[in-house]
């Protein structure tokens, strides 16, 4: 059996997962006039970097949008594996199909640059013909789209901070984290109110697991008898400060520290072995590259458990454990008991501004941002991706304790070995050297046209949130200034 649609033909085993049978996708007589017509009324804005397409069918679509947008880049997304057809047609276009072997949002995140804008175009017949699982590519889309402008928002604040702190930490580098992939299993421990409740469990299986702990987490970590092995910082903003000198209060041997460079980091961690995270822009690798320090690839995820279940389906091949991973707040509690910031509030506590109140209007300051929703999407998409290597203990968030199997931790009784997993790299040039010779690699790179385009692209939204459109020139002397600042 054979159907035909605008000249092309499909078998009938093609044809069982399509709906030409059915129902037309284009005009039968002027189907690019058609397209034509549909991209004009939607009257799209010119400062649109990135067109999601939602199963364009046969993709006339595309040369409609190059007509009206051609400023504008192109994805799509197919519905059907059908389609490749059309994707042979338009070689150029970045396309996802159900058996491409990658999930939408990861081959979004590899093709749309985080600082990019982008819109989702669906073409109307296909959702009429594929119902659900078009909505659920618009779903994934808009997912995508939201956690890009929340990273925007994000960077257009703390852009300049980021690269001050990254030339900045190059400084405080002088031991580095070699690491090759271990069996152990791995407890990532969060900051959320849940992990009370999994501290005994962790305390009772910690000679078998490895902890990676956010740096929020340490204080009830300390509490609870608890040192990791090792701690991951991301955040770029001051105050994460106060989380990381609880590595070293105390008697114990400070732990590994795992950080983006672009984290504030105190000086204190000079001392520390550091595992640096290159979240895989092309200036990050560059200059990492450029003065031979290993890192990490670990992208920016905008929350830094995010990013330590990435380092931790890196650095070990075991099951990974979450816990204190809420995603959200219960009541008024926004973080485990003690927290870095607890004195903070029993500082300014007062008759009329008790400490209860204090937490019940940053609970709704919270809880009104949506963030947390953002990062339970991406749980729920990254988790998918990794089957059966990911529980849950604790009460974490609905998206990680209903879907994810629950595991006592004292049921993996195996030893498992850490030993010669990590090996500790003293870097031997000075940190002036280490800074300088970072910067005028990423100089001497903008002026080369090869490079010019990339990075003024990632350079300009962190340097110039307000004018993204900075000649490299501009960007290079920037770079100048932040190096010559005094380190400290």
């Amino acid at each position: 059996m054979v159907s035909k649609l605008n000249g092309l033909s499909t078998d009938t085993e093609n044809e069982q997962h399509s709906p030409f049978s059915v129902t037309q996708l284009h005009s039968r007589y002027q189907p690019q006039i058609e397209a034509d017509r549909y991209i004009e009324a939607l009257n799209l804005r010119r400062d649109i970097d990135y067109f999601i397409l939602i199963e364009p069918g046969l993709g006339y679509l595309i040369p409609a949008l190059r007509q009206f947008r051609p400023e504008s880049k192109i994805v799509v997304l197919h519905a059907d594996n059908y389609f490749r057809v059309t994707a042979d047609r338009y070689p150029d276009i970045p396309v996802w199909l159900p058996d491409s072997g990658i999930g939408v949002q990861e081959f979004l995140e590899e093709q749309i640059p985080e600082a990019a804008s982008a819109r989702i175009i669906e073409w109307r017949p296909s959702i009429r013909a594929y119902g659900d699982r078009c909505l659920e590519l618009v779903r994934e889309s808009t997912e995508f789209i939201k956690r890009s402008e929340a990273s925007r928002r994000t960077g257009a604040v703390f852009g300049g901070r980021w690269a001050r702190n990254f030339f900045r930490n190059l400084a405080l580098v002088n031991r580095t984290v070699l690491y090759r992939t271990m069996d152990m299993p791995i407890v990532i421990t969060g900051s959320g109110p849940s992990l009370e409740a999994a501290l005994p469990q962790i305390l009772a299986a910690r000679k078998s697991v490895f902890v990676l702990a956010a740096s929020s987490s340490l204080p009830a970590l300390a509490a609870g008898g608890i040192t990791p092995d090792m701690v991951i910082s991301t955040d770029g903003g001051g105050w994460a400060l106060l989380h990381l000198h609880a590595c070293f209060r105390g008697e114990r041997t400070p732990p590994l520290l795992a950080c983006s460079l672009s984290a504030a980091i105190p000086s204190q961690c000079a001392a520390l072995p550091l595992l640096p995270l290159n979240d895989g822009t092309v200036w990050q690798s560059m200059a990492l590259q450029s003065i031979g320090i290993p890192s990490a690839l670990v992208p920016q995820r905008g929350t830094v458990t995010a990013s330590a279940l990435e380092l931790a389906l890196a650095l070990s091949s075991g099951s990974i454990f979450l816990a204190g991973m809420d995603l959200g707040i219960p009541d008024i509690r926004s973080h485990a008991r003690p927290y870095g910031f607890d004195h903070l509030f029993y500082g300014a506590a007062s008759r009329l501004r008790p400490v209860y109140s204090q937490h019940f209007i940053r609970s709704r300051a919270i809880k009104a941002g949506g963030s947390h929703d953002v990062y339970a999407a991406w749980f729920k998409n990254r988790i998918a991706s990794s089957p059966a290597r990911i529980f849950s203990i604790g009460g974490n968030h609905a998206v990680l304790g209903n879907s994810l199997p629950r595991m006592n931790l004292t049921e993996d009784e195996g030893e498992h070995k850490v030993s010669g997993c990590f090996k500790i790299m003293t870097l031997n040039d000075s940190p002036a050297e280490r800074r300088s010779h970072a910067a005028e690699t990423l100089i001497a790179a903008l002026g080369n046209p090869q490079y010019a385009a990339v990075l003024s692209g990632e350079l300009s939204p962190l340097l110039f949130p307000s004018n993204p459109q900075v000649p490299p020139e501009e960007i290079a002397e920037t770079l100048r200034n932040i190096t010559r600042r005094k380190c400290g």
